[in-house]
């Protein structure tokens, strides 16, 4: 069986997994995972454009606005798709849905593109459990929570829709989620 190993590995060292989904989907958890199980790095966009800036996320929102940042996040998409050969990349929540991004994503050689889905009750008791580190719904009341999540995954669901795969994550552990993107990729 061990024979196996080595075609197994060629095979996702030249792909490039790109993870997209709502806040709190479990896009960051579970790259790692995958990354660990597939012998390829991780990497986290908002990372990644927080080392090229210098800067948080939070601090770019808060002294440069939005339009700034979406505009950055398209460029380094962009640059990071270039530089690296194989990888999983977690992407923003809203990524996908600004600047032709999901065109940049679905236009990847050797790419493939995974929504994890996860309902409303789901994405609402994760991102409750750690709103101090989510600043942009930290400020917000259960009820109102539930009312942002709903109104984002409205918005955002035609463009999450576009990935090639889409995998349920309500009510999974990390081994289930994993192994089953693990069958997808076959």
């Amino acid at each position: 069986m061990l024979y196996f190993l080595p075609i197994f590995v060629a095979k996702f060292t030249r792909m490039k997994i790109v993870l997209l989904g709502y806040m709190g989907s479990g896009k960051t958890t579970v790259g790692k995972q995958l990354a660990k199980k597939l012998y390829v790095p991780f990497y986290d966009l908002d990372q990644y454009i927080e080392s090229r800036e210098g800067a948080s996320i939070s601090e770019i929102f808060k002294n440069k606005g939005e339009i700034y940042f979406r505009k950055i996040e398209h460029t380094y998409l962009k640059e990071f798709f270039n530089e690296k050969e194989s990888y999983i990349l977690s992407l923003g929540g809203g990524t996908p849905c600004y600047a032709g991004n999901m065109d940049v994503i679905l236009q990847q050689e050797n790419s493939t593109s995974i929504y994890l889905q996860a309902s409303i009750s789901t994405l609402k008791d994760r991102l409750e459990k750690n709103k101090s580190k989510r600043p942009i719904v930290a400020s917000l009341s259960e009820e109102k929570l539930t009312e942002f999540i709903a109104k984002h995954l409205f918005e955002r669901r035609a463009f999450y829709s576009q990935a090639k795969h889409s995998v349920k994550v309500d009510e999974k552990d990390l081994e289930t989620i994993t192994a089953e993107i693990r069958i997808l990729l076959h």
